[in-house]
């Protein structure tokens, strides 16, 4: 590319004039590949940096003034927004050679049959994790795990030859590609276990769970959608970028654990963590892309909003055990211990969280961006999103009102509750002295533990002064009394703070996007699509509970949409579009070749 080129590829863009005069100019993403590491070139950066602060503050100065709220409609997609920041396509430069080489062998046939081969040779192997499996080299069901890495090293001889492979208990496997530089290295993290296929259930499979089979269409099995298709497309990327000379210059590092799909945030790749941490440091990773959040196709025509998650809810499964004398059912008092419990799950049930929506949080700028894009979003709450930017008003008007749009919605802007277990009782004639429940919950990201464990001390210590009960929660004695005990405690270890918030503009995030609108500009299948970048909450948990560590630039993003699963996962015939596997490979190659052009520190 000349320097002409690249100096009107760094031409900034202007947007509506309901606008922010100032922060809606934002660089195009070339501009962040084509900063290099000499002196002159980081002062250059670092100046840029500077100016982009100053352009944020004059934001938030001026953008009362000049954004006109009763503004119509949504925005095109080529118009930038002072709200939801958009970058354009972002395309390997110094590598453009060998990116348009690797786009014309990812759309051969061969190639394509080949990758789906490779997956289905994976997806045969019932790498199943249960949750309660024992310890590895005690319990025989991690055995198959050791055919999985027999299969992986016949499959790609050249990346276990050129990367080096270590073996993290076992069966965590960590590749290491290294670079020529001193960069942060990148992590594409992936698990290699699978959901358990209810034996009941196989006779509904169209084609059998483990059978890797292609109909032309899809690729059948356990673990096409999640997660052994983010293990392959992962390694055919380095593997295709090695049999044609690439040679990093930032080390790239995969890691796949073998137990994301067990409860108890005890596991789930807790073992290979320590290891990256003890290897590369605290923060000592550019960025982490792992599996997650897709494409999101039903906002409008032929509109795509790609949703990396970039934030997830807290966690904890809460157990509520209510003891109380017993005796013989023929002389029962007014509650037996199970009705008492009834009674507290009944007060739990009756006291839900509130809803909240704060401007720095990742819900309200996930709504800003559809508010902003998406031709399909409510004319009254497109109006109400943009006047909330400013008026705190507005903003308790648009919590309410999407807390009644769904029950989706309304639990992205809270912690959640759900009673999913109960027991207690041993015989009919026998008056229980024991009865308890778990209650699943999911904090939300503006929420902590404490402010939930105190949530049940303020909800259950009245239930316990109506029945004389002693109340105990997370170990302190809230009040004393004769006729049993409430017990509050944590259940299964599974307490955990809601992660931090990835950061959002000029650099890893900017990267992700532009890469992914490149995939999408380039792609067949997506062909002539329009995209958005969106940040998401993830309300689930996967490996990254682990990762926090290693980088403060986290993303859950899966080049997929929905339409590209046959019938979601962790159910009966999942299958994967094998098009999208191969889009899935696109987009990696593509990360790889811009994040190794980039100026990260």
């Amino acid at each position: 590319m000349s320097a002409d080129a690249k100096e009107e590829d760094r031409k900034i863009t202007p947007v509506l004039s309901w606008e922010s005069p100032v922060a809606a100019y934002v660089p195009n993403m070339p501009a962040v590949r084509d900063v290099r590491s000499s002196r002159a070139s980081k002062l250059i950066l670092s100046c840029l940096m500077v100016l982009w602060g100053v352009f944020l503050a004059l934001n938030s100065l001026l953008r009362g003034s000049f954004r006109v709220d009763n503004a119509r409609g949504p925005l095109h997609s080529s118009v930038n927004s002072t709200v939801c920041p958009q970058w354009d396509a972002l395309y390997p430069i110094d590598n453009a050679q060998i990116d348009a080489e690797l786009d014309n062998i990812f759309a051969s046939t061969d190639f394509k049959l080949h990758a789906i081969d490779l997956l289905a040779g994976a997806v045969r192997i019932p790498t199943e994790s249960h949750d309660n499996s024992g310890p590895v080299g005690e319990d025989p069901v991690w055995d198959i795990f050791a055919d999985l890495h027999e299969y992986l090293e016949r499959a790609f001889p050249l990346v276990y030859a050129k990367l080096n492979v270590t073996r993290i208990n076992t069966y965590g496997l960590v590749f290491h590609w290294q670079g020529s530089t001193e960069a942060k290295p990148i992590l594409l993290t992936a698990h290699q276990d699978v959901v358990p296929v209810e034996p009941t259930t196989v006779s509904q499979w169209i084609h059998p769970p483990y059978s890797g089979h292609y109909d032309g269409t899809w690729v059948w099995g356990r673990g096409t959608c999640d997660d052994k298709s983010e293990i392959i497309e992962r390694l055919v990327a380095v593997n295709t970028l090695l049999r044609h000379g690439f040679s990093p210059a930032r080390t790239i590092v995969l890691a796949f654990g073998f137990d994301e799909e067990m409860t108890g945030l005890e596991v789930r790749a807790g073992h290979i963590t320590k290891y990256l941490e003890e290897t590369y440091g605290h923060d000592g990773f550019a960025m982490l892309v792992d599996e997650g959040a897709g494409l999101n196709a039903s906002f409008g025509n032929n509109l795509y909003f790609a949703m990396p998650a970039v934030s997830e809810k807290g966690y904890l499964d809460v157990r509520v055990e209510v003891t109380s004398p017993g005796g013989h059912s023929s002389i029962p008092p007014a509650h037996t211990g199970i009705g008492l419990l009834s009674l507290a799950v009944s007060a739990i049930e009756a006291s839900p969280f509130t809803p909240e929506l704060l401007r720095n949080g990742t819900p309200f700028s996930t709504i800003q961006c559809l508010a902003d894009y998406s031709p399909l979003f409510p004319e009254a709450l497109r109006t109400l999103s943009r006047e909330a930017v400013n008026d705190d008003s507005a903003l308790a008007r648009l919590r309410d009102a999407l807390s009644k749009s769904s029950p989706a919605t309304k639990a992205i802007l809270m912690t959640t509750q759900a009673v999913d277990l109960i027991e207690g009782g041993v015989k009919v004639n026998a008056l229980p002295e024991r009865a308890s429940a778990v209650v699943n919950n999911r904090i939300a990201e503006h929420s902590s533990v404490a402010e939930l464990q105190q949530h049940y001390v303020d909800v259950l210590s009245p239930v316990a002064a109506s029945h004389n009960l002693t109340l105990r929660v997370f170990g302190r004695v809230i009040k004393t009394g004769d006729s049993g005990e409430i017990t509050v405690s944590t259940a299964f270890g599974t307490a955990l703070e809601p992660s931090s918030k990835t950061p959002l503009g000029y650099g890893p995030y900017s990267i992700l996007g532009g890469t992914i609108k490149a995939t999408m500009a380039t792609s067949k299948l997506y062909s002539g699509a329009s995209v958005i970048l969106a940040p998401s909450l993830l309300l689930q948990n996967s490996d990254t509970v682990q990762y926090w560590n290693l980088t403060r630039n986290i993303f859950r993003f899966s080049l997929v949409t929905e339409s590209d699963h046959y019938n979601g996962v962790h159910t009966v015939n999942e299958a994967l579009r094998a098009d999208a596997l191969i889009e899935g490979i696109r987009f990696l190659t593509k990360l790889i070749l811009n994040v190794d052009e980039s100026a990260l520190s």
